[in-house]
């Protein structure tokens, strides 16, 4: 192999990985910031995720590659397309105001119970919250 060569190969690969190190930190102030917009913890992002605290702490600066799995989670998670995601670009605006991960957990539990014992749940919620109004599900 040309000696010559071989440096041209090293240093293409090493400004690859300046490029990368650099998408990977863009792609991770992305993904900070759509986060902390949404309103969300790292802990419950990685929660969502099935990873530590640290590994998203490490995606959002960039010092882990985000795996593929986690692409498509964290775009969905956001509800943005993985374009969306990958290109950096500002979501655009869903609801104003998300429900909490805990929220959704009770809402889920809700959707479970029969209709006669949703109506019981949203009664006891209507008067805890000093409203007699009666809606219907």
């Amino acid at each position: 192999m040309n000696p010559q060569a071989s440096k041209v190969g090293g240093k293409q690969r090493q400004a690859l990985r300046a490029e990368t190190k650099k998408y990977s930190a863009m792609l991770g102030a992305h993904i900070a910031k759509t986060r902390k917009s949404l309103g969300f913890t790292q802990k419950e992002l990685a929660d969502r995720l099935g990873v530590s605290q640290q590994a998203v702490f490490a995606y959002e600066i960039g010092d882990r590659r985000i795996p593929v799995f986690a692409i498509d989670k964290i775009a969905k998670i956001f509800g943005i397309t993985i374009e969306a995601l990958l290109s950096c670009s500002t979501p655009t605006p869903g609801r104003k105001r998300r429900l909490s991960p805990r929220a959704i957990r009770h809402a889920e539990r809700l959707q479970a119970l029969s209709k006669s014992n949703q109506r019981f749940v949203v009664k006891i919620i209507d008067s805890l919250e000093g409203r007699g109004g009666r809606q219907t599900y």
